[in-house]
């Protein structure tokens, strides 16, 4: 379908004449204008029964600071699921002050925790921190889940592009290690491939919020190498294999250059025998998803989102 009116509308505050684009501006400013984007189009925050913050403490490394919320009415004892949230951002932008509503929104609406992760932005620290960070992360709840009246087999991760790659890192690290796994695994718009060779890459190029520009800048920032890029620990998609992963809900936007990156994913899940949801939002552009007060859509897809959750959790128990 065309453009999404709200979408033209967002595009065009966006482009308005004059603005630098958001590719030549310094790391300070895009981190600047990535959080007054969230701040300004974001829901109004919904109460929660907690929103702390927390610190994962590591042996062998610098801890990883985190934002832990319990749904509205869950009082601080009942034993909840949880979702590990990974912010979007390019590793390199988004904090966890950006992306407070929507985990909000997430937490009351699955009824569960999330611990939402601030994990190591790129560039100050390069590929493959955000990767250790968010990796240890979920390990981390999984160990402290009495402590945090959470339910070590019923925990999920979850993110929104950047964060949305590094969620499906985290659970082919899980499969790897032969730990405990996530029991589902939520990925908005996520980034699965390094290389962007499929056609929504040169169909959405510029003009549609995240430009290539924009991801050449980021890759800029995160990658020490053009090795690291197809990493299967940077591209996803390109783990040989995608068996044994959990069950997933993939969600795109249509007007996205990551659009066909996302659902190639979701096939390749599928065809190795995962059980794989795709959603993919008509008129969208990257980045709706956290923005409930501009776009309609995103409301709903919260909505999806959490009820995918909740089953999910459901199934888990």
């Amino acid at each position: 379908m065309p453009l999404h009116p709200q979408s033209l509308a967002m595009l065009d505050r966006v482009h308005r004449r004059g603005l630098t684009p958001f590719h030549e501006l310094t790391v300070e400013q895009m981190r600047h204008e990535s959080q007054k984007m969230h701040f300004g189009f974001r829901p109004e925050a919904p109460q929660v029964a907690e929103a702390t913050e927390i610190e994962m403490h590591r042996a062998d490394g610098p801890s990883v600071r985190a934002r832990y919320y319990r749904a509205a009415g869950t009082g601080n004892v009942e034993t909840l699921p949880l979702l590990v949230w990974y912010h979007g951002g390019g590793w390199t932008v988004g904090d966890l002050a950006s992306y407070d509503v929507l985990c909000r929104e997430l937490a009351n609406l699955a009824r569960c925790a999330v611990v939402s992760v601030d994990y190591r932005l790129a560039p100050e620290h390069k590929f493959p921190a955000a990767v250790e960070d968010v990796d240890f992360a979920f390990q981390w709840c999984v160990e402290h889940a009495g402590t945090l009246a959470i339910d070590a087999g019923r925990i999920a991760v979850g993110g929104d592009s950047a964060g949305g790659n590094l969620a499906a890192v985290a659970c082919l690290m899980a499969r790897e290690r032969g730990g405990p796994q996530p029991c589902f695994q939520l990925l908005v718009y996520p980034a699965t491939d390094q290389r962007g060779l499929r056609q929504s890459h040169t169909l959405y190029a510029e003009g549609y919020l995240l430009t290539q520009a924009s991801i050449r800048r980021f890759q800029y920032c995160y990658f020490a190498s053009e090795a690291q890029r197809t990493d299967w620990r940077a591209s996803p998609l390109l783990a040989a294999d995608l068996a044994g992963l959990p069950p997933a809900l993939v969600l795109t936007a249509e007007y996205d250059p990551l659009v066909d990156d996302g659902l190639a994913y979701a096939e390749r899940m599928r065809e190795a025998g995962g059980d794989v949801t795709y959603s993919c939002y008509a008129g969208m552009i990257h980045g709706f998803f956290a923005l409930g007060k501009f776009f309609d859509d995103a409301n709903r897809a919260v909505a999806e989102s959490a009820a995918a959750l909740h089953r999910a959790f459901h199934r888990a128990g």
